[in-house]
């Protein structure tokens, strides 16, 4: 398929954040299939394009045209083959140059191969995963897939027709309960960041948590979404906010692959009472917070300039389908959590629940939590979650939960101005705001976000400092101080490093 459609939401975010230089390879999205047995090559080869062209996103690329982002088709290069997992591993995906999805097939030996596929979050999710598999091993047996009902640029139209009908109840849900939350406090903790990284890992196995799950009647998510934030108050946060990633699919979309998903924040903390209180009253708020799940918070509220993740803090969960992917003649394993060695925040906590087990992983920036603090907090919530599966209608203050520990301000990067630039140039930079933003007027200090400011405002700015000062703003300069004062002093050293 050719062609091309608007951007979604969630792919607009990301685009701001690869041009701001926020993301490192945070949003690379590897999947590894080992296939055992004797495997047909050019089946395989054959199934990798069928998929692509059923799901056309993954050829796409993010591209401006006339003011407004779109995805352009260009095709998924054909399946190659590689040597080594690991250098293949870090192989580029990009969804601005391309291609942003790709297919590598690894030989171990003669009867034993790795099919290594990758693609940039912008047109993968997590579910995606299931829905590849299970397409390419249909097309791999001779029995293509039932036809999609809908195309995917009408599927993502109609996500945007929700959007704008939506946004209106989201801005008034977010209204008083978001805060940018500045400090966190962890074990080990020396900093805290929302830009990507490199990370490290921990991993360890969940253990029942249908048991607590059905005492409760609350889902398996909420047991342990309820207490992470219970840990997280225990450490001395009076409100953590979880960033949780909220499937964004509807009846339409089940089948489709892309980026369904938009992370939200989940804010509050147990006062006092039972663990299955805080549970239960967790799940009402959460039904609350589902109404808005397709509106991103950067759209319902101001002031959110480009970040790899919202929060500090993050959980995403995925509770996979019984049924795996079925190759004829082939035995079949996949390594559904694999870790591209970099972290989105400071600390992000990654479950994978399915018939075989609850696989969950710690994932976090190893600058700013040391390995011990990280031990220790997985040490600490698996405590937990053993004593909530005894007992999860416990009171909270029976449960081993730890004690404070100091908080650290979050850290961000200046981008190096020179000084103030003058008068005259702030006020050429106030009437571009007030130009892109169709405002009568803007303030030297307004900033750019609060005044209702995103992703194409910024670059249409970038072209007007082009064309009128000559210079290459940076994404990197909005990220901190989006404000005209900001912004010509930027202008004003770059006029002074051409001279």
């Amino acid at each position: 398929m050719t062609g091309s459609w608007p951007a979604s939401p969630a792919q607009q975010g990301m685009w701001l954040t690869e041009r701001a230089g926020v993301g490192g390879r945070a949003f690379h999205m590897p999947l590894a299939v080992w296939l055992d047995g004797p495997l047909d090559v050019a089946a395989l080869g054959e199934a990798c394009e069928e998929v692509a062209r059923r799901h056309p996103v993954l050829g796409g690329v993010l591209a401006e045209d006339g003011g407004e982002l779109r995805v352009l088709a260009q095709g998924v290069p054909p399946m190659r083959e590689g040597g080594d997992l690991e250098e293949e591993l870090a192989g580029p995906v990009d969804p601005v140059a391309g291609p942003a999805a790709r297919f590598t097939l690894i030989r171990e030996d003669a009867k034993r191969h790795v099919l290594l596929f990758q693609a940039h979050h912008a047109v993968f999710d997590g579910e995606s995963k299931d829905i590849l598999l299970r397409d390419l091993a249909s097309w791999y047996g001779g029995a293509a897939p039932a036809p999609l009902v809908l195309t995917h640029p009408e599927v993502t139209l109609q996500q945007q027709v929700r959007l704008a009908d939506a946004l209106p109840d989201a801005r008034r849900y977010w209204q008083d309960r978001w805060q940018d939350q500045r400090e966190l406090h962890l074990p080990g903790l020396s900093g805290v960041s929302v830009a990507a990284a490199p990370g490290c890992a921990l991993d360890f196995v969940m253990e029942d948590l249908g048991g607590p799950a059905g005492r409760l009647e609350v889902t398996r998510f909420e047991v342990v979404l309820a207490a992470y934030v219970a840990l997280l108050r225990a450490y001395g946060n009076a409100r953590p906010a979880v960033g949780v990633d909220l499937s964004t699919r509807t009846e339409q979309s089940r089948d489709h692959v892309g980026a369904f998903v938009n992370e939200l924040p989940v804010i509050g903390a147990p006062e006092a009472g039972t663990f299955g209180e805080f549970a239960r009253s967790l799940r009402v708020e959460l039904r609350r917070l589902y109404r808005h799940r397709e509106v991103p918070l950067a759209r319902a509220v101001d002031g959110i300039g480009p970040r790899a993740a919202l929060t500090p803090v993050s959980l995403s969960y995925r509770r996979r389908p019984e049924t795996g992917p079925l190759f004829p003649g082939l035995g079949a394993s996949v390594e559904w959590m694999m870790f591209n060695g970099w972290v989105r925040n400071t600390l992000h906590l990654q479950i994978v629940d399915d018939p075989a087990g609850t696989a969950a992983r710690l994932q976090y920036n190893p600058a700013l939590l040391d390995p011990a603090g990280a031990e220790r907090v997985r040490e600490d919530l698996v405590a937990l979650l053993a004593a909530i599966a005894a007992d999860p209608d416990a009171p909270l203050d029976r449960l081993p939960l730890p004690g404070p520990v100091p908080a650290a301000s979050m850290a961000t990067a200046g981008t190096g101005a020179d000084g103030p630039a003058p008068a005259e140039l702030v006020r050429e930079i106030q009437a571009i705001f007030a130009k892109e933003l169709e405002l009568d007027d803007v303030e030297p200090d307004d900033d750019l976000f609060d005044l209702g400011g995103h992703s194409l405002t910024i670059t249409q700015i970038m072209a007007s400092a082009r064309e009128r000062f000559g210079v290459e703003l940076s994404f990197e300069v909005f990220i901190d101080d989006a404000t005209a004062t900001r912004i010509a002093a930027e202008v004003a050293r770059l006029q002074g490093q051409a001279c």
